[in-house]
């Protein structure tokens, strides 16, 4: 029996038909053939349990949301200090929290940067920043990478694969583009009409399993977006808040985008929140007509209270080098693993603590997931790339946990070559 006080199913296998039959039928149906028949139950730090006690070390942490790890102290107590005085308020009036993270992210975003626009999701800061581009432009399409991924909402999903549009009729070829990862002329081309009000990237593409921007690449798209009147808009929902050891990775590429969009690890895995970024030139639309766009829940009070208190730990010196350390780690412990299993783990690629692992089969890592799922660590395959296992440890492990996922990595490769 799982007696939850508000919830009570009789047995695991109960819980799983229930969710089945009232939630998503074929993604409970998708796990339980892969194998995972996860159902998180505690969690603390960088460790799960499912509610059968099977407890796992979480390297997913939902693309990014859980960088601080899983209920966070110093992050629940913010939450829990802030509901004595805040919940989630009019979105309508100024408010005492979402100034203060506004201010703090402006701070933040670099030069030019000027105001902050507030979602509850990433998909929903992608949308704020077309309409955004859309308005400082005066035009319409929209340039984003072939096999990227910028979240499902209405205009997000037309700039992600087609595995997500199709469904939904969302495709509008007249006004969204896709051109491959670091192919110049393809991006020189796609701009040369002058009509491209943004050009939007993930700085490193998470769902496509993350494969590296080539030396030079987004300096040079910044510089054609410069040369054609276009917007740059860096969506750093999963590769931003340090996870490359700079708070932003696009600032580690050296460019300044007109953009950044942030969500996910914003609000410490305790409250949705995301915001855009933006320089002053996009910002125009606030000052003209601050109602243009409105959501009740974005900017949420008590989110920006967490929003603040995850900004200020991500940003202590002490997490920057301690990313740096972990990644060094991680680089010397895959390169021995590679040298003894090179035929089977063909590439790492890897930026601070962003990482995909490559495997010699159209579907490897389905595989290796699976085996390490059984061997007690949860990490997920990318969605557009099953050939590639997604990697995204906390900005806050230790030497000890490191060396535990990479030994337990190493059983799962060595039991799937």
């Amino acid at each position: 029996m799982l007696d939850y006080g508000f919830a009570t199913f009789a047995s695991k296998d109960d819980l799983l038909d229930r969710a089945a039959a009232a939630w998503n039928p074929d993604r409970t149906r998708f796990w339980r053939a892969s194998g995972v028949d996860l159902v998180i139950d505690r969690r603390e730090g960088y460790r799960l349990w499912d509610v059968d006690g099977r407890e796992l070390i979480d390297v997913h942490l939902n693309g990014g949301t859980y960088n601080l790890g899983h209920r966070h102290p110093e992050l629940v107590a913010a939450l829990v200090e802030g509901v004595e005085r805040f919940d989630i308020g009019n979105h309508h009036f100024p408010s005492i929290a979402r100034t203060a993270l506004a201010e703090a992210l402006v701070a933040s975003g670099g030069p030019g940067m000027a105001r902050v626009v507030f979602g509850a999701a990433g998909g929903e800061a992608i949308d704020v920043a077309i309409k955004t581009a859309r308005h400082a432009t005066g035009r319409r399409r929209v340039v984003s990478i072939a096999k990227g991924y910028h979240g499902h909402t209405g205009l997000a999903v037309c700039t992600g694969d087609e595995r997500f549009s199709r469904p939904f009729l969302a495709e509008r070829p007249g006004e969204f583009a896709h051109v491959p990862l670091n192919d110049l002329d393809a991006m020189a081309a796609a701009l040369a009409g002058g009509d491209v009000a943004a050009v939007l990237i993930e700085t490193i593409p998470a769902t496509y399993g993350f494969p590296l921007p080539q030396p030079g690449y987004l300096a040079a798209v910044k510089a054609l977006c410069e040369e054609h009147g276009t917007l740059y808009v860096a969506d750093e929902v999963q590769t931003g808040l340090m996870r490359t050891g700079e708070l932003w990775a696009i600032h580690k590429a050296g460019v300044q985008p007109d953009m950044i969009v942030t969500a996910k690890g914003l609000g410490g895995g305790l409250y949705p929140l995301s915001a855009v970024i933006l320089s002053g030139r996009c910002a125009r639309w606030l000052e003209e007509d601050g109602f243009a766009h409105m959501s009740t829940a974005a900017g949420a009070e008590l989110g920006c209270v967490v929003g603040l208190k995850a900004l200020e730990i991500t940003t202590r010196p002490e997490v920057r080098a301690g990313v740096a350390r972990a990644a060094a780690r991680f680089a010397d412990g895959l390169a021995a693993i590679r040298e003894r299993h090179g035929g089977w783990l063909t590439g790492v690629r890897q930026d601070g603590l962003v990482m995909g692992l490559e495997f010699a089969a159209p579907e490897g890592a389905r595989d290796v997931m699976r085996a390490l799922y059984e061997r007690g660590v949860w990490a997920i395959f990318s969605t557009l790339d099953p050939s590639v296992l997604q990697c995204k440890p906390g900005l806050l492990v230790d030497d000890a946990l490191v060396d535990e996922i990479l030994a337990r990595l190493e059983s799962a490769v060595e039991a799937t070559a």
